[in-house]
């Protein structure tokens, strides 16, 4: 990326972008031209010569000068724009505008609007504040924003991406991991175990005695076999496969899988391991945003802990706060 900070780029944007409006200035002259046709006897030509299907004939008419003219008029109007805005390699503009300072300067006056009410949840517990209706409905709106990407609009999640509304957490689903894993992120990666346990037969032995634990249909043999190579697995996902949330090791005696539960995924991940990443929004959201976000992820999988009290009030424009 060290190639495109060099000041060649910028005169390359400047150049590019200035030829190609004198180029449709060119083009448009060059068509803007009557240009006079001669037959056989020197006498004009009311047609180009060419003709279609037989009798589909192409006048020698030039466009009307008012079409002409509005061409024109897009012209002046790009270069009048470059001179006032930025497009021109590193060139601001005269009017000093820039779209990071128009985000900036929406942000800020966003915080001036929503920064109390975001304030005052900040300093209530995550439970409190889950149980809150104005608190969830903002919550919500920022789940949308934010995170039904991945998790979905349900936030039921999808292939590698974790269902929030159940109990099994990677790292744990009290208040404060969750409120650490979207302030901070998380990177979770299953090693490459292939090599490690030797052919496809031990792999293929492994992944039904994980299937076994969870109960799902197994190879009994395959199971007996696999059980000392799964010695291989056990520093992570402990001697029963009930995994480590300090590790973010996932639960192999539920029925809960991120990738999919057949014998072939669970093959294929033991083979080629697994990298996920959750990306830290603490920078871009801010701690009391954050905050109130992660009370509303918390009651997804504690729906009776965050229903609000019978007939409490909603403040639609705090619900309107993003």
């Amino acid at each position: 990326m060290a190639d495109f900070t060099s000041g060649f780029w910028d005169w390359y944007i400047v150049l590019l972008t200035l030829l190609s409006i004198a180029g449709c200035g060119i083009l448009l002259w060059s068509q803007s031209v009557h240009r006079v046709r001669l037959d056989a006897d020197g006498q004009p030509q009311k047609t180009t010569g060419h003709v279609w299907d037989d009798d589909l004939t192409e006048l020698n008419t030039p466009m009307p000068r008012w079409w002409m003219w509005l061409f024109y008029l897009t012209i002046v109007f790009a270069v009048a724009y470059l001179v006032l805005y930025p497009g021109l390699g590193s060139h601001v503009g005269r009017l000093g505008w820039d779209s990071a300072g128009e985000y900036k300067a929406e942000l800020k006056k966003a915080d001036q609007d929503f920064g109390p009410v975001f304030a005052r949840y900040a300093g209530q517990d995550i439970r409190a504040v889950a149980s809150d209706p104005q608190a969830r409905a903002i919550g919500e709106r920022m789940f949308m924003n934010y995170c039904a990407q991945c998790h979905g609009s349900d936030a039921r999640g999808n292939k590698g991406y974790p269902d929030l509304t159940d109990k099994d957490w990677l790292h744990g689903g009290e208040p404060a991991t969750i409120k650490a894993s979207i302030m901070a992120g998380r990177i979770g990666m299953m090693p490459p175990m292939g090599a490690a346990l030797g052919s496809d037969k031990d792999v293929e032995a492994v992944a039904h005695y994980v299937l076994n634990l969870s109960g799902l249909t197994a190879d009994p043999i395959k199971v007996v076999f696999g059980k000392p190579k799964y010695a291989a697995c056990m520093a992570c996902h402990g001697a029963t496969g009930t995994g480590n949330q300090a590790l973010g090791a996932p639960n192999l005696a539920d029925k809960t899988w991120l990738y999919g539960g057949s014998a072939e995924t669970v093959m294929e991940t033991i083979r080629k391991g697994r990298t996920n990443t959750m990306p830290a929004f603490g920078e871009f959201l801010g701690e009391a945003k954050v905050h109130v976000l992660a009370a509303y992820v918390w009651s997804l999988s504690n729906p009776a802990a965050g229903e609000p009290a019978a007939g409490a009030p909603v403040d639609k424009h705090k619900v309107a706060a993003k």
